[in-house]
């Protein structure tokens, strides 16, 4: 183990705060993105209804998933630019689509949840955060947990199993609870 002054730790600590800083400074810009362009999405329905249904939304939908995969698989090879730009991109485009829920939901019900999901990333990613437990054991068992859950949604999209969307609600619930905290613990 190097011989690390005082001073060079505090400062080492103080270069993992502005990163995590900046990190969530990012995210809560993304989710403010999202958040206008959903409510302005459905206060002007008129004008985007062409593009909420049909071939429209699955054409929006694949978009989304092209940038996903694009900076998923090409963060190192874009530019700053390029991958912030598709980042804000992805922002806008998930906003739209997530206008769809003002016509399922009440405006209340779709705020409850988003402050109750935000409080509990909030308690879950400061634990990732300050736990001295070494986490990273869990990310592949975390990971394998997300796959299964994404394919009995799969084959629940068929059975319209009532029972089997509990129980991948549930898991999912857990899953994405450890991945917080593992993923913050990997940021940090």
């Amino acid at each position: 183990i190097p011989n690390i002054s005082p001073l060079e730790h505090a400062d080492a600590g103080a270069v993992q705060r502005s990163f995590i800083t900046k990190v969530y400074g990012w995210m809560a810009l993304a989710l403010a993105i999202t958040g206008v362009v959903a409510v302005s999405t459905a206060s002007n329905i008129e004008d985007f209804l062409p593009l909420l249904a049909g071939p429209g939304m699955i054409a929006i939908m694949l978009v989304q998933l092209g940038i996903v995969l694009g900076l998923s698989f090409a963060i190192n090879k874009l530019s700053a630019s390029v991958a912030t730009g598709l980042f804000l991109l992805y922002s806008a485009i998930t906003g739209f689509t997530l206008s769809t829920l003002f016509f399922v939901y009440t405006a209340e019900s779709i705020a409850t949840t988003f402050f109750v999901t935000a409080g509990t990333f909030a308690v879950v990613s400061a634990y990732g955060y300050v736990t001295k437990s070494d986490l990273t054991r869990w990310g592949s068992l975390l990971l394998m947990g997300l796959i299964g859950i994404l394919i009995a949604s799969l084959v629940n999209f068929f059975l319209q199993s009532e029972a089997l969307m509990w129980v991948v609600t549930y898991v999912g619930v857990v899953i994405f609870v450890g991945l917080i905290a593992y993923d913050t613990q990997r940021l940090k």
